[in-house]
């Protein structure tokens, strides 16, 4: 399954390194651009490791590895968010460019609250079945059969 907030956040950095190319001095673009390669590198890291998860699963991706990986890209997304935010004016970024890289990031944050949610439940239904299969499975103890000669 391949997290549907890809296309919009590569445009938005796309966009965000060209708003860097193009504004003020170059030591200005330059610093700027370095910056966000290396947060987007990080980001895209994430992403990928999302989608080959999805690839492992045919389709279908796994709450319990899912959930901490969408945090990661999650906590990723918020420091590039924070970065374009502070160093808005300092690298011409236009509001355009944060506003889409925000929507994104909601839809991203909505992705691993589900995937973590799951997982939550998920873990819990285990941990129930547990306790029923050491309880004898929620039948009460098993009957004590005879012992010695019929």
């Amino acid at each position: 399954m391949k997290i549907n907030a890809v296309s919009s956040p590569r445009m938005a950095a796309g966009l965000a390194l060209l708003a860097l190319l193009a504004g003020g001095g170059a030591a200005h673009a330059q610093s700027c651009q370095e910056d966000f390669q290396r947060l987007t590198q990080r980001r895209m890291a994430q992403i990928q490791a999302l989608n080959n998860l999805g690839k492992a699963g045919k389709g279908k991706m796994d709450p319990n590895a899912a959930c901490p990986t969408a945090r990661k890209l999650v906590s990723i997304e918020n420091e590039m968010l924070g970065y374009m935010t502070k160093n808005k004016e300092w690298c011409n970024i236009p509001d355009n460019v944060i506003d889409s890289f925000k929507q994104a990031g909601a839809k991203t944050r909505g992705f691993a609250g589900q995937a973590c949610t799951v997982a939550a439940k998920m873990k819990q239904m285990q941990q129930q079945q547990r306790e029923q299969a050491a309880s004898g499975g929620g039948m009460g103890a098993p009957p004590k059969l005879p012992a010695g000669p019929l």
